[in-house]
């Protein structure tokens, strides 16, 4: 295939008219021998930008994945595609992974997906050494990052292959990376000199949306209930143990809902995440273990019952959904605990102070990204260096634009309670002195007596809560890590209390308003068709797919994917040629699975 521009392969071979985006620009730039680092959003086509090369390219490509399933999956997908591929993992027995590496050398493969602690050993560099490479591409890149949400110690030595492998261009891949950890891919990978290729971060058919949070369990079932009964999603805690209880309450309320983290074991981990890739309707319960590179494309939500640790992380988390294009929702609800938690979690985990510090800057980025009163699209996008010129329209707060209140004088209450108590203690006691409860904890300590005793009358103890939040995400209030969640003034409450500065603060919603109907996943399908839609030939469709999946033992999605059976659906195709013109169609999947197809549409006039 080595003589094949890379158009017709696109066309041929994967079954797509056209390049997008730098996608041609990006592969140009590898065919020439030259590294690259490529941030392109989740479902933006960062594969075709090595697959495409590596069957342009004399020799085998080698791409460093760090998870199992996601090789496994690429490798079963590029095979339906009669793309000769494999993988090398620790689920190989001796013999087979022995056939794999002889198919390497024997010069009888194009792409081989390697975990990075299998490539670094001495064994695999010699066995590399003696085959004709065509280029590596790393996979994950940000997992290079110190300072990122997915660090792995091991990607930091993959820049041993630019100095064993110094002719072999590098193709760095990523979805989240901030300038800061850009800088360190190109360094650590050693891509100086490399082109960083920049898509853009904007995922326009998620829709953001962030809640206060009062009664998680509640409010998730209300959220799945309402717009999510039958989808496939991904909910992420926190804590271990409250994915077991939450994978247990909605089990309990008629979902199918697994738990995965790494505290389980790892056959049921495994066996998770196959029935979440392969069935439709799953719901998976997940710490951020759960997700890194999963291709499923028809995941229709992602919900964080707990704070993200950064920007970074919550991007690539709610990344994960609606990679198809059709609409998908990144729902959140987050509270002052979870700021408590995640920062003595922070201060406990023995990083070096720089380290530290940037951790705080990129938590009070997100807090205030959770408490903006503006397009949320426009600040997760900027965050990034992205720009968007007006608001998206698809957020909470332009579908629901925040009422803001003058809350100057509420700050100076709060501010001055916490300097007259010490700024030792949490809001619970705080909201105590402002509402004026004489328990027995505020007389033992004298607090009954102090000039912000029973000021804040104006207002009840949950939206003194809102308050509070909202200062600690202004700096205005710090939470002190070591003192149990105690609060403490931040520098920008000086002039604050001066009277210097005035605050305007957002008026939380008491309840979620009902969501204003959007198109949903299949509706978007058919839009601006303008033939008619059999919905009953769709439906159809699917289940042959479905069934087609079962007897290969793969997922759905590898055999064709929704938008491909709903153009099959729309333009009824019932020959080769007009087969071949449906988007995802190749020439291998025409032969392979076209027939079947074409003489169920027939058989559906």
């Amino acid at each position: 295939m080595a003589s094949s521009r890379p158009i017709e392969i696109l066309r041929t071979v994967f079954g797509y008219p056209d390049f997008r985006g730098q996608q041609a620009a990006i592969i140009d730039h590898v065919l020439a021998g030259r590294d690259c680092l490529v941030l392109m959003p989740t479902g933006g086509g960062k594969s075709l930008c090595y697959q495409i090369p590596a069957l342009v390219r004399p020799g085998a490509a080698v791409v460093v994945s760090p998870l199992i399933a996601l090789m496994q999956d690429q490798v079963a997908a590029l095979r339906q595609l009669n793309v000769r591929a494999a993988f090398l993992n620790s689920t190989l027995e001796p013999p087979q992974a022995r056939r794999v590496e002889d198919e390497l050398t024997g010069g009888d493969l194009d792409l081989v997906y390697i975990a990075p602690e299998r490539l670094l050993q001495e064994r695999t560099l010699d066995l590399l050494g003696r085959c004709r490479l065509a280029l590596f591409a790393i996979d994950e890149a940000h997992c290079v990052s110190q300072w990122g949400h997915d660090f792995r110690p091991e990607y930091l030595e993959l820049g041993v292959l630019g100095e064993r492998f110094t002719e072999v261009p590098r193709i760095a891949c990523t979805a989240t990376a901030d300038a800061r950890t850009r800088r360190e891919i190109v360094s650590k990978l050693g891509l100086k000199g490399g082109r960083v290729f920049v898509s853009g971060f904007d995922r326009p058919n998620i829709r953001y949306r962030v809640m206060q949070k009062h009664n998680p369990r509640r409010q998730l079932l209300s959220f799945l209930r309402r717009e999510h009964p039958n989808d496939s999603g991904i909910v992420y805690c926190l804590s271990r143990r409250r994915v077991d209880q939450i994978a247990a309450f909605l089990t309990q309320e008629g979902w199918t809902a697994l738990p995965y983290h790494a505290g389980m074991d790892k056959a049921d981990r495994q066996r998770h995440q196959e029935r979440f890739l392969r069935e439709e309707g799953v719901v998976i319960v997940a710490t951020i273990a759960f997700g890194m590179g999963i291709d499923k494309p028809d995941v229709r939500f992602v919900a964080h019952l707990d704070l993200p640790k950064s920007m970074e992380a919550y991007y690539q988390e709610t990344g994960r959904a609606g990679r198809d294009g059709l609409p998908a929702d990144a729902w959140m609800i987050y509270g002052l605990q979870d700021v408590v938690l995640l920062s003595r979690l922070r201060e406990d985990s023995g990083a070096e102070e720089m380290h530290k510090r940037v951790e705080r800057q990129r938590l009070e980025a997100l807090l205030g990204y959770c408490e903006a009163d503006t397009c949320r699209r426009q600040i997760l996008l900027r965050y990034f260096g992205d720009h968007l010129e007006e608001p998206c329209g698809n957020c909470d707060t332009c579908l629901y634009p925040m009422e803001t209140f003058d809350g100057t004088v509420a700050a100076q209450k709060v501010l001055s309670c916490v300097a007259r108590t010490g700024q030792r203690f949490g809001a619970v006691y705080l909201i105590d002195v402002l509402l004026g409860r004489e328990n027995e904890r505020v007389r033992r300590l004298g607090h009954d007596r102090l000039p912000t005793f029973g000021v804040g009358e104006e207002f009840d103890e949950r939206q003194w809560r809102s308050v509070i939040r909202q200062l600690v995400a202004r700096g205005m209030l710090q939470v002190d890590p070591e003192g149990f969640g105690g609060l403490r003034l931040g520098e920008a409450a000086r002039p604050v209390l001066r009277g210097e500065e005035s605050v305007r603060l957002r008026r939380d919603l008491l309840r979620e308003p009902e969501p204003r109907r959007a198109a949903s996943a299949s509706e978007a399908l058919f839009a601006g068709e303008d033939d008619a839609v059999d919905e009953d030939l769709f439906d159809a469709l699917r289940e042959l797919r479905r069934s087609i999946a079962q007897e290969q033992g793969v997922p759905a999605y590898i055999v064709f994917s929704d938008k491909t059976l709903a153009a099959m659906a729309v333009h009824r195709p019932e020959t080769d040629t007009e087969f071949l013109r449906i988007s995802g169609v190749g020439q291998a999947k025409l032969t392979r699975y076209g027939e079947r197809f074409m003489a169920l549409i027939r058989e559906k006039k």
